[in-house]
């Protein structure tokens, strides 16, 4: 079952951000946008070039008023000495959830059971809670954040503009469609 479309559940988890331990819930996705982005362990390969490609990209999303959360099965603590130990960790910014009950993984679907880590997903939320992009990825396949930018663009541009939709490849700036009985078959 899809999860586009539903608010997302509520969770408790604790995350390291910038030195510090901080608590962190559902309702920090809650007033601006946000991308989370699930991994599935720390120390591993194909995760750091990944959240090094976010934090690379953070700044963009920050100007577009997002915010990003990394997640994986480990612990804040784990998080924490992953960031000290790393050079590509090293320079994240943005808060690294840690989710060792496994409950922000389970709400999201992204949990592999056998395994206790998460499917490499990546969720668009918007500042109501409500999820509008979903995208997972099989463990051995990395993600592009540049490719998330246009995402978070174009779901942006229809909220603003809830009676235009964002066609294949649209670009910020570029045409839109307003769906009507006209275009039935026209395009």
């Amino acid at each position: 079952m899809s999860l586009v479309g539903k608010e997302v559940l509520p969770f408790k988890a604790k995350a390291y951000h910038n030195g510090e331990f901080i608590d962190v819930s559902e309702e920090n996705f809650k007033g601006k946008w946000s991308i989370v982005c699930f991994y599935p362990a720390d120390f591993t390969f194909v995760c750091p070039t990944e959240l090094e490609d976010l934090q690379n990209n953070y700044e963009e999303f920050k100007k577009l008023g997002t915010e990003v959360y990394s997640v994986s099965t480990d612990t804040h603590f784990t998080h924490k000495a992953w960031h000290d130990h790393s050079e590509a960790i090293s320079k994240l910014t943005y808060v690294m959830i840690g989710d060792p009950s496994h409950e922000i993984s389970r709400n999201f679907d992204v949990l592999i059971e056998a395994d206790g880590l998460a499917d490499r997903g990546t969720f668009l939320i918007d500042p109501d809670g409500v999820i509008q992009s979903v995208e997972i990825n099989a463990g051995n396949i990395g993600r592009d954040a540049s490719i998330l930018i246009n995402k978070l663009k174009a779901a942006q541009y229809v909220r603003k503009n809830p009676n235009e939709v964002c066609p294949a490849k649209w670009k910020e700036g570029g045409a839109t469609l307003k769906p009507s009985l006209d275009l039935v078959g026209k395009i």
